[in-house]
């Protein structure tokens, strides 16, 4: 775990809250387009990008079942494209997915439906009682 002097200790409650509103601040930044972090898309191309994937799954591939797997970015960018969502909404549900969690949509040939969010069916089991992560 790295020290950090503008955001002091990650291991105490303070650094972790600390790391977390910078990240909340930046991802506010590059989604009103006031930054560009270098190597990143602009955000309406990451969302382009995105929902010309969802688009695709539902033009292409109709009562078919499409693994899609990513991190929290695009999975909370599609969820907050599909449910009209504002940016600080999006960002909200990017906070709190959690490692390995499955979300899903259903689609017709109209548009898409979330069905699940944020859901860890594969570690129900007792076996796996504290296995759950955040970012």
């Amino acid at each position: 775990c790295r020290r950090d002097a503008t955001l002091g200790d990650a291991r105490t409650p303070e650094g972790y809250r600390a790391h977390f509103r910078l990240l909340r601040d930046g991802l506010r930044q590059w989604m009103a387009g006031t930054v560009s972090p270098e190597g990143m898309p602009e955000y309406t191309d990451f969302v382009h990008g995105v929902s010309s994937v969802l688009e695709h799954v539902r033009t292409h591939h109709q009562d078919q079942k499409v693994l899609i797997v990513s991190s929290g970015g695009p999975i909370s960018t599609a969820i907050g494209h599909v449910l009209g969502l504002s940016p600080d909404a999006t960002i909200d549900l990017n906070m709190r997915i959690r490692n390995s969690a499955v979300s899903e949509f259903q689609f017709n040939l109209k548009r898409h439906h979330l069905l699940t969010y944020n859901t860890l069916p594969h570690l129900d089991s007792a076996d796996f009682s504290g296995w759950e992560t955040y970012a």
